[in-house]
């Protein structure tokens, strides 16, 4: 801090600091999300506030239709709410036009799935490279990247494989080290173990727990697993629109019901 400001402006410019590091990563005031339906509106959220601190991991649960996804997506900058405002990174998401939108979601969203997504004509590698490439990074930096991205989910060694040669945990690996490799401060992930088996599942999950702690992410859950709910600083149910605190302990390979 530069000491020759007068004391008053160097009080102003700590407290600013302070305040900024303060803020929510997430700030959502009185969601609301409406479809219309041939039976009429549809209303997934109405109400719905939300605050995410920086560097917490965070899990929400809820029954299937419940409109976690949904929820993921408007963080994210995929879609749009009814009312309400959803601020995230400091930026009003929802005011963003689709181009601003892209290049948000770039700079500072990394998302991962329930599946994959990956490019069955590329290799890992290429496939890490993505993200970098769509901002116009060359491709030999951009490789050079996705590699040291491979070498943190281990799987360097499988580089030059392309997704059918790899194992659904591998795969899950390398769209998780994809949604990274670009330095976001946010990562939105629906459902990242949804389709392993359970011994895969635990891998997977403490790969993401060691990378948003080793990363300073902040990070969004959302499963049925309430095991892997339990391991997150903070997990909320989402029902009836809304988002309450999630207070029954978990049994072990416990899942929501889902009808």
């Amino acid at each position: 801090m530069n000491q020759t400001l007068p004391a008053a402006e160097r009080q102003a410019s700590r407290t600013e600091r302070v305040h900024a590091e303060q803020a929510p990563m997430i700030r959502v005031r009185d969601l609301e999300k409406t479809y219309k339906t041939a039976r009429g509106a549809l209303t997934l959220f109405k109400g719905l506030n939300l605050d995410v601190a920086p560097g917490e991991l965070v899990a929400i649960v809820g029954q299937s239709g419940a409109g976690k996804s949904t929820l993921l997506h408007m963080l994210g900058a995929l879609d749009a709410p009814t009312a309400g405002t959803v601020h995230c990174a400091s930026t009003d998401v929802a005011g963003l036009s689709t181009r601003e939108a892209a290049a948000f979601r770039n700079r500072e969203i990394g998302y991962v799935w329930q599946f994959h997504y990956l490019l069955p004509e590329f290799t890992a590698q290429e496939n890490v490279a993505m993200p970098l490439l769509a901002r116009g990074m060359n491709r030999r930096e951009a490789l050079m990247l996705a590699a040291n991205w491979l070498k943190e989910v281990e799987l360097e060694e499988r580089a030059t494989h392309r997704p059918g040669e790899l194992s659904g945990g591998e795969q899950q690996r390398v769209a998780l080290a994809r949604a990274l490799v670009g330095g976001p401060r946010l990562l939105l992930a629906d459902e990242p173990t949804g389709d392993l088996d359970e011994i895969t599942s635990q891998k997977v999950f403490q790969l993401l727990e060691n990378l948003h702690t080793t990363h300073g992410l902040t990070s969004i859950l959302v499963t049925h697993n309430l095991e892997l709910a339990a391991r997150c600083a903070r997990t909320l149910r989402l029902e009836n629109g809304r988002l309450v605190a999630w207070e029954t302990p978990p049994q072990t390979g416990t899942k929501v019901t889902t009808p």
